[in-house]
């Protein structure tokens, strides 16, 4: 008997990934603000449930993939959130981008009601999301972990335990650190390129291989080119992760000068109207 999954957010990101478990066989049950997102899920078969509450009493495992640290915060804590109705035993999986000692402070929470939590945030992208290649990275206990494995495989193909609760957010900070500046030289050179005369998609096949070459090299930068600013990540939730890793460095009294660039441009850019862009619009910045 396949494990009843409880999915919470059906975003950019949310659909696809509740798609590959529901795929699987698994009995999904779905909520989101916005029902009409849930639409093409629904017709597949999952099971539509009106409030969180509701969802939270009949899942066996919980998923979680909304947008800011308050809506992670709201979904969990509460009369009607998934701690206080979750099935004794449950496992709550939190894959947003949020804070590490939310992540704590909901591991705490859990674990006084016999129930198993997990930050694990994960990296890829809409095109991660799709394929069912993202890279997960996974706080909380081991055991949980090993658990919840089979289903953070049908999700991704790079899954990481990094250690107790808080682990994965604190992880996936390091990987928004190396993103953010990445984003500005990826823009930049594709700015550079357009000036000088050269024909950047050539310029590409050439950079992508090298020491140059990153993910958003290869997949971000050719939207640029192409003028699709289409969001495979909003610009809004990315200047939100920035100041999560800003507040958790300054906490351990580490100073970012290349991330505290990075968000200041990117501040910038949503001040311009582009909030609800993809991350790759950074380039309107260079090219109009």
């Amino acid at each position: 008997m396949k494990k009843t999954i409880g999915f919470i957010g059906l975003g950019v990101m949310g659909k696809s990934m509740a798609s590959h478990i529901l795929n699987d066989g698994h009995p999904v049950l779905v909520y989101t603000r916005t029902k009409e997102k849930a639409d093409s899920i629904l017709q597949k078969g999952a099971v539509w449930k009106e409030t969180v509450k509701d969802l939270s009493k009949e899942a066996d495992v919980i998923i979680t993939m909304v947008g800011y640290p308050s809506d992670v915060e709201e979904v969990y804590f509460g009369s009607n959130g998934i701690i206080e109705n979750a099935k004794e035993g449950a496992y709550l999986i939190d894959m947003t981008t949020s804070k590490p000692s939310l992540a704590k402070k909901i591991a705490e929470a859990a674990k006084e009601k016999s129930l198993f939590a997990l930050d694990a945030p994960v990296s890829g992208g809409d095109i991660g999301a799709q394929n069912g290649t993202l890279a997960i990275m996974v706080g909380g206990e081991k055991e949980a972990f090993e658990a919840c494995m089979p289903i953070f495989s049908l999700m991704g193909e790079n899954i990481q335990y990094q250690g107790p609760a808080g682990s994965g957010q604190h992880t996936k900070m390091c990987n928004q650190i190396a993103i953010a500046a990445g984003m500005i030289g990826v823009a930049e050179a594709m700015a550079y390129a357009q000036k000088s005369g050269l024909q950047p998609e050539n310029v590409l096949k050439s950079i992508t291989t090298g020491a140059a070459g990153s993910w958003s090299l290869s997949n971000l930068a050719p939207r640029m080119l192409q003028g699709n600013f289409e969001p495979g990540f909003y610009v809004k939730h990315f200047i939100k992760d920035m100041g999560i890793a800003l507040e958790e460095a300054e906490l351990m009294g580490e100073e970012l000068p290349g991330l505290s660039l990075a968000k200041s441009l990117y501040d910038k850019l949503a001040a311009q109207g582009e909030e609800n862009s993809g991350t790759q619009s950074i380039y309107k910045l260079w090219v109009k």
